[in-house]
């Protein structure tokens, strides 16, 4: 019996929170675009979610939770790279959590901050291989901003996708386009690179 190697899945992920304080009111938003190889093109995908009360680390971490969860209600198992822009997320994955589970999730000077997210992000991981990669925000990177800007929205409005949406990615680009933006951009580049 062939075992096929798991559908590779490019996500970019960005939050937003307006305010940013727990000690008063800061609605956030977070949101994914999640793509993958569909025969010669791509599938694009978009997740996003709300919090009336929360910070940019909670929703990064709330993100990538929910990101996966739908990752792994849709194909059980993927290869997946995860772009975000928030450096708390990134480093906490590929250099923090290690250290926090081999001394009893616990860091050497106090608690962890937002542990409860760091142990469920810890549970949903465990059914992708992941390849955790840090984007500068706001750097001009289209797939960045445009999480970043359904990230916003979300925020704004305090609305959800419910799971995995179609991307109005496309849409986003050729507006962007129209104005002069990304006209040399291959949106498609990246996804094929990962089969």
């Amino acid at each position: 019996m062939t075992v096929r190697p798991p559908i590779a899945v490019l996500v970019h992920a960005d939050e937003s929170c307006l305010g940013n304080d727990r000690s008063k009111d800061s609605p956030g938003g977070n949101a994914a675009l999640v793509e993958a190889p569909a025969g010669d093109s791509v599938a694009r995908w978009d997740l996003y979610e709300c919090s009336p009360q929360t910070t940019n680390n909670r929703m990064a971490l709330a993100g990538a939770i929910a990101t996966l969860e739908w990752l792994r209600r849709q194909w059980r198992h993927a290869g997946v790279t995860y772009v975000s822009d928030s450096e708390y997320l990134v480093k906490g994955m590929n250099e923090w959590m290690p250290a926090w589970k081999a001394r009893g999730w616990k860091k050497r000077n106090g608690p962890i901050e937002n542990l409860e997210l760091w142990q469920k992000l810890d549970q949903v991981v465990a059914a992708h291989t992941i390849t955790w990669k840090w984007v500068r925000g706001h750097n001009d990177h289209p797939k960045n901003e445009y999480a970043n800007d359904l990230a916003i929205r979300a925020a704004e409005q305090q609305e959800r996708s419910n799971g995995l949406v179609p991307s109005g990615f496309d849409t986003w680009l050729a507006q962007q386009r129209a104005r002069g933006h990304y006209l040399d951009y291959d949106p498609d580049r990246e996804v094929h690179e990962r089969r």
